[in-house]
């Protein structure tokens, strides 16, 4: 397997004729006026991240370890609760293998009631796929990145 460097942080890998882009978007990082703790505790309540979702949210439902969540013009996602790490991570995953990704938020302790919070996008996609949710990924992040600035 070749591993292929692009711009913005991307890598593509290449394996005989099966093309596969793995899409890394990070979130901006930002400060909190809550403790790692407090963070991570919203985080493991996954119904707290319908508070993070776009405007334009037009379903939300929690499911025990997993969340289904549906914006306007997008099909419906599921994301599955896949790791904590006590205080420093949570990752989501994708329920679906079509579209194999994680979501994680990086939680790093400030102070005993500051935090940074920086999300963490890692998908496998082919070509065509990356190429067009890459903005409205990018977006995505951002929003939920806007929104926990705001906590």
């Amino acid at each position: 397997m070749k591993l292929i460097h692009c711009k913005h942080g991307e890598k593509s890998q290449v394996a005989g004729n099966n093309k596969n882009k793995t899409m890394n978007i990070e979130g901006t990082k930002v400060t909190t006026q809550k403790s790692a703790k407090e963070i991570f505790t919203f985080f493991t309540e996954l119904s707290n991240f319908e508070h993070l979702m776009p405007e334009n949210i037009q379903k939300f439902e929690v499911d025990g370890d997993s969340f289904i969540f549906g914006l306007k013009g997008m099909p419906e996602i599921r994301l599955v609760l896949k790791n904590k790490t006590a205080y420093s991570t949570i990752t989501l995953g994708a329920a679906s293998s079509k579209l194999p990704f994680t979501l994680a938020a990086n939680i790093e302790v400030i102070t005993e009631n500051t935090s940074t919070v920086q999300l963490q996008f890692d998908g496998e996609f082919n070509p065509m796929m990356a190429m067009m949710i890459k903005a409205p990924l990018t977006k995505f992040v951002s929003t939920l990145t806007e929104n926990i600035a705001k906590l």
